[in-house]
């Protein structure tokens, strides 16, 4: 893809975010390592996945601060990890970039996304996602790389990059190991 292209529905609807680096699409093979990862406790494979991930971030004339997708606490004790936060910690040893592993917090708990259309994760994900008030001068201004393992609808990212942006990041780019196309799907 051409550096600065805009996708279809980008041009349809102006997206909040600074662009995607996404380092496949979702495909079998990559929803096998997306799951063993997010579900089977393989946190082993987040550098390789990150590596992948790091390799598709456009160089940058300044530092930037990567920020994980927050999970939920509860969420969180259950897995144990998050794997976003794994992803992120690899891709910042990668990059060279700061890693704020709290920049965000899910305010509430929210059922599982899948399964669920666009607007149902829109609603679902309303309000559910702020800035940790103690790092919003570290993030006020900054150049951001938002991080997260799957970008499916966009309604997590686009959650994060509104409560970054509200809080006045400069910039917020999504950083994901795969991103879903219908079009690539042959789900137009």
């Amino acid at each position: 893809m051409a550096e600065n292209a805009i996708c279809a529905p980008c041009l349809g609807k102006p997206p909040r975010h600074d662009g995607i680096a996404a380092a496949t699409l979702y495909n079998e093979a990559s929803r096998k390592l997306v799951l063993a990862l997010k579900h089977g406790n393989r946190i082993s494979l987040a550098p390789m996945m990150a590596n992948l991930m790091a390799a598709r971030i456009p160089p940058a004339d300044q530092q930037r601060i990567i920020v994980p997708v927050p999970l939920h606490r509860w969420r969180l004790w259950k897995r144990g990890y998050n794997q976003a936060a794994e992803l992120a910690r690899a891709v910042a040893t990668r990059t060279g970039s700061r890693l704020i592993v709290d920049g965000l917090i899910r305010t509430k708990a929210t059922p599982s996304l899948g399964g669920l259309g666009k607007k149902a994760r829109r609603r679902t994900l309303a309000g559910t996602i702020a800035i940790n008030r103690r790092r919003h001068a570290e993030l006020k201004g900054a150049d951001i790389i938002l991080v997260d393992d799957v970008l499916t609808s966009g309604a997590t990212s686009d959650a994060c990059v509104f409560a970054l942006k509200r809080a006045g990041a400069r910039t917020v780019m999504i950083s994901c190991f795969a991103r879903v196309l219908d079009e690539a799907l042959g789900m137009t």
